[in-house]
């Protein structure tokens, strides 16, 4: 029953995208004149491949996009140890002021035409002092720890040495000296400091100003966040569908949850965990009084009744069942 629900769904596809987006336009007063892509990736355990299922890792979508005539803006990983990156981050220059808290240079590479590369180095000073600060409290974590582990001898400084080595956060700025003791890599924490409130990123688009590549890019943001609820909230990722249209519409169930989920948050104007953490908090219980069963729900609080009004839902009665 589930899977022939599946197919049915999957058969009105194109008509129900086209219903959607006219209907969320309109619910939500939206003018759409710039398309947000993520390339994000999903993954499958299978022994077979077909044109949907590939092994490997693949990022092709930027030259999809081209091919189709259009233009792209994205973000590069600045400690990718790329050289367009390391060189980004290289050239000295002037930074154009964009917003308060917003300053950005653009950086050439690779020539003319479709050689050349746009990259536009951006520093947000917020996230600069944000990650300052965050690195030194690292910083004077390791101090404090290396000092209790070079003091113990042993199994236990052993044990202590392998866990901070191998710490997720910690490890990249620690290093072993040839006498067994730790001791902190000030090198690494200074070249570190060479990110902090950068982001790096790359377009296709020449006609575009330095000011509307960065608000635009700004508002991936967004768009990002929700390909992360795709992936962890909605369960996008892995995969367990072996047929290729079964596939295609375990995926378009998680973007119809997206849609409900970013509905809700425009709404209410809250993040969809806090919506999710409030109405959870509405409980169904049952009562049994001489012989009679009487559902009831837990009264609304001032938060689960704003949220059912901004969503324009009536709100429940209190009574749901007597029998």
């Amino acid at each position: 029953m589930l899977y022939r629900a599946m197919d049915y769904l999957l058969e009105r596809q194109e008509e129900l995208e086209k219903e959607i987006f006219w209907s969320v336009s309109t619910l939500l007063n939206l003018e759409v004149d710039l398309l947000f892509f993520d390339t994000t990736s999903t993954y499958f355990e299978t022994e077979n491949q077909t044109d949907l299922k590939k092994r490997g890792y693949s990022k092709d979508n930027l030259r999809y996009l081209q091919r189709a005539g259009g233009h792209y803006i994205v973000g590069r990983k600045l400690k990718s140890g790329e050289p367009a990156a390391e060189l980004a981050l290289a050239r000295k220059g002037h930074y154009t002021q964009i917003k308060e808290n917003l300053r950005a240079r653009e950086v050439s590479l690779g020539g003319d035409g479709e050689k050349r590369k746009r990259l536009v180095l951006v520093r947000n000073s917020d996230e600069e002092k944000k990650q300052l600060l965050v690195r030194q409290q690292i910083v004077e974590t390791i101090e404090e720890m290396l000092e209790k582990i070079n003091n113990r001898k042993g199994h236990a400084h052993t044990k202590a040495t392998c866990a901070l080595k191998s710490h997720a956060v910690y490890g990249k700025y620690v290093k072993e000296l040839q006498d067994g003791r730790l001791k902190l890599d000030k090198s690494k924490a200074a070249d570190e400091s060479r990110y902090d409130g950068k982001f790096l990123i790359k377009t296709s688009d020449d006609t575009l100003s330095l000011r509307d590549v960065v608000l635009s890019y700004k508002q991936l943001n967004d768009v990002e966040k929700a390909f992360r609820t795709l992936k962890t909230t909605l369960d996008l990722r892995p995969n367990y569908h072996s047929k290729d249209e079964r596939i295609r519409c375990h995926i378009f169930l998680c973007f119809l949850a997206l849609v409900l989920v970013r509905i809700v948050e425009n709404k209410t104007k809250r993040s969809w965990p806090s919506v999710r953490q409030e109405m959870a908090r509405l409980f169904l219980g049952e009562l049994i009084i001489e012989k009679q069963h009487i559902q009831q729900l837990t009264e609304l609080t001032k938060n689960q009744k704003e949220i059912l009004a901004k969503l324009g839902i009536a709100e429940p009665q209190s009574i749901v069942d007597i029998r």
